[in-house]
């Protein structure tokens, strides 16, 4: 793929020009990231560090979950929060280039691992007398080595049509990141064609997975016809949980690549939504009513304190 680009760096114009406002946007953006951090990296602690827990499928893709949240926020925000100091900002071609990359091998990671914790939740309530052989530890890790594969091969997918591209004049883009569509319109060439292969390569695909899990869901609420009321309310509580991330990703998403190749003055806001707000609210929904991650945290924070008390003794 040889590029023939004389672009060398593209001009971000983010989310607003005004002084004022991007300071609100540095002290916003920050307090979210090192609370998305902090939240996503202490579910992976907690979960790794608790033998039961870590031997559990379910928490098992949660602590992966979570470590893909803390990677995809760590692709945008942080540039942000920089740009937020300065009055013109840019990005090189490269880091550019990297970006997209980055930025859509850890959502199509994402995409994979909801879809393995859908799986999980199917087996365990239509086929519980199965489940400890269908959902091993080899299946997980094999479900975990698709999600890396799933996302690297899409992500070069990407590439594979944004590289070849010339960018030989224009260079600002309205947005606060690198994106397909955004760099599209950039392009000194016809990329209609392009912009259809995005939609079948990243919106067509959200769109039938989304479907897929809809469905897996509607045969798990089906099944749950036949449970007490209180294996009803326990199998909903993590369910409904699932159902909730899964649409916080999934409905955005839909909505940037499954359209037509244009941008909206609204694509910025749909898109804070699913690389800020998202990741950030995670680790809580999943967290809220689930009593056994709550009982680790405890028990991981006691025994840190008294580790650390004991050393001061």
């Amino acid at each position: 793929m040889e590029n023939q680009s004389q672009v060398t760096e593209f001009i971000l114009l983010g989310l607003t020009q005004n002084p004022g406002v991007q300071k609100i946007i540095f002290i916003v953006f920050s307090l979210f990231y090192l609370a998305t951090l902090g939240g996503n990296l202490f579910i992976v602690v907690t979960i790794t560090s608790s033998p039961s827990l870590f031997a559990s499928p379910m928490y098992f893709f949660l602590a992966f979950l979570s470590f893909l949240d803390a990677c995809f926020s760590s692709v945008i925000v942080p540039k942000v929060i920089v740009d937020s100091f300065y009055v013109k900002n840019t990005i090189s071609f490269e880091g550019c280039m990297t970006q997209v990359f980055a930025e859509h091998f850890f959502g199509a990671a994402e995409v994979i691992v909801l879809t393995a914790m859908a799986y999980d939740r199917y087996v365990a309530i239509c086929k519980p007398l199965h489940y400890v052989t269908i959902m091993s530890k080899r299946i997980c890790l094999l479900l975990s080595g698709v999600a890396w594969i799933g996302g690297f091969l899409h992500s070069i997918i990407q590439m594979f049509f944004i590289l070849p591209l010339p960018f030989c004049g224009p260079n600002i883009i309205n947005h606060f990141m690198c994106d397909l569509y955004p760099l599209l319109e950039l392009a000194c060439t016809d990329t209609h064609d392009l912009g259809f292969m995005v939609i079948a390569n990243s919106g067509f695909i959200c769109i039938l997975i989304f479907f897929l899990l809809l469905i897996s869901y509607g045969v798990i609420l089906y099944t749950l016809r036949t449970y007490s009321k209180e294996g009803r309310q326990k199998a909903l509580s993590t369910c409904s949980s699932h159902i909730t991330v899964v649409l916080m990703l999934f409905i955005p998403c839909i909505f940037e690549y499954a359209r037509p190749p244009t941008t909206f003055s609204f694509d910025k806001m749909v898109e804070i939504f699913y690389t800020v707000l998202t990741p950030f609210l995670n680790p809580f929904i999943y967290t809220f009513r689930n009593m056994e991650v709550k009982n680790a945290m405890r028990q991981l924070c006691c025994s840190k304190v008294f580790s650390i008390k004991k050393q001061i003794l």
